[in-house]
């Protein structure tokens, strides 16, 4: 099933086609259903501002998904050891922590602004393959990333949203979710422990919750009640309809992302996360109509032109023999 295909090793040229063909499919789908659930969280983040909730919700409605898949047999229930159980723990860890400071950022500053911030993903890609897969990056590649970086540098510097924890949250999500990238290739590659992309994604969604529901419990307390929510204010109707359909869409974004990242390595995969956020950006800002300045406009123009520049210099890297 293409769904299962194997991890990108060394191919000829026809395969290397084939993979980039097979995934512009699921990078439309991506970039259609995030561009739905980041303006869904950033209207249930703005009324009802507690991300740590908001996280836990939709990782609980994510991992009724899967049981309900698994139940279904519309994807076969796995059998997992222990051992890979304990593997992918801390995938699970720095998935959390990456949504987490996603949500956190997103309740702090424009939407536009958090994935400006978000485009140095391939930074930390960079840095951590280097680290964990033994993936050490050309002098061009590495050149070529720098206008993606003075882009979201310039952009951020007459940003009317700006405050240093929407800031600070925005950059921890990229080393959180750049790690779960990297970890994850790094698993999905070991023989004896391979998953599927779908499996290995509806255990770090379970795992997830659970590790997120208690800290919930302890800071934020439950506040999801209709009763908490009207002494709030709120239309209880409305804030649940818009965080489940904010959730769903979080849930089947992220698996169309694992679905591509099992097909690519986690540098391409984060910069075509990078033209994603542009889509996200841009309509963002019409639907939210949040001012842009030029110089914010031009920081972007300069990470786009930071990732065209990275495309080329991966298509001219000389073929290993």
């Amino acid at each position: 099933h293409w769904l299962s295909t194997p991890p990108v090793t060394d191919r000829g040229e026809s395969d290397v086609f084939k993979v980039k063909a097979a995934s512009v499919p699921d990078d439309a789908a991506d970039v259609a259903v995030e561009k739905k659930s980041k303006a869904m969280e950033t209207i249930v983040l703005k009324v009802f501002p507690n991300p740590i909730t908001v996280t836990t919700v939709q990782f609980a409605v994510g991992s009724v998904i899967v049981f309900l898949m698994w139940t279904l047999n519309i994807h076969k229930r796995p059998k997992i050891s222990g051992a890979q159980l304990l593997g992918i723990l801390p995938l699970a860890m720095v998935h959390t922590l990456g949504n987490l400071f996603t949500n956190m950022s997103l309740g702090k500053v424009a939407v536009s602004f958090t994935h400006t911030i978000k485009a140095m993903e391939p930074f930390f890609s960079v840095v951590l393959s280097a680290m964990f897969l033994g993936e050490m990056p050309t002098p061009w590649v590495v050149a070529s990333l720098l206008p993606i970086a003075g882009g979201v540098a310039l952009a951020s510097m007459t940003e009317a949203s700006f405050n240093w924890a929407g800031f600070w949250s925005a950059m921890a999500s990229n080393v959180s979710n750049q790690s779960r990238n990297v970890l994850s290739k790094k698993f999905m590659v070991k023989k004896e422990e391979s998953l599927d992309n779908i499996t290995l994604f509806s255990v770090i969604t379970i795992m997830s919750f659970f590790l997120l529901a208690p800290v919930t419990l302890f800071t934020e307390g439950v506040r999801v009640t209709p009763a908490y929510l009207q002494s709030a204010g709120l239309n209880v109707k409305q804030v649940y309809i818009r965080s489940l359909l904010a959730a769903i869409c979080f849930h089947a974004y992220q698996q169309v992302s694992y679905m591509i990242l099992q097909r690519v390595s986690p540098v391409t995969h984060s910069v075509g996360n990078c033209v994603k956020r542009v889509v996200v950006i841009v309509t963002s800002v019409l639907f939210f109509r949040t001012p842009v300045s030029p110089i914010n406009s031009i920081g972007t123009g300069v990470a786009l032109a930071g990732v065209f520049l990275y495309s080329q210099v991966k298509r001219l890297k000389p073929k290993k023999a």
